[in-house]
């Protein structure tokens, strides 16, 4: 029996190069993430807005980060944006 071994380790080479560029990615997004507060401080304040049309909410709760997450392929790592927002109350629209 004849095993051709470049195929099993060639899958691995592979692989870990794929799981090298996604550890690359997550490290670029999470520099940029960290040393640019003025800019998540921006995309805070744009979000306040659009949501007090709607909503009382709780600004001393509010917590927006940016980092990574699965792709819908589940192969990869993407850039995510995640929030926490406490909602007070629902505003009726008159």
């Amino acid at each position: 029996m004849i095993i051709d071994l470049s195929k099993i380790f060639g899958k691995r080479k592979n692989a870990s190069k794929e799981m090298a560029k996604d550890r690359l990615r997550l490290v670029l997004v999470h520099d940029r993430a960290n040393s640019d507060t003025e800019f998540l401080e921006k995309i805070r304040d744009e979000i306040m807005q659009v949501l007090e049309k709607y909503m009382d909410i709780s600004e001393s709760g509010l917590d927006i980060q940016i980092g990574t997450a699965q792709s819908e392929d589940g192969k990869t790592l993407v850039p995510a944006l995640t929030a926490n927002i406490p909602i007070k109350a629902m505003k009726r629209n008159n």
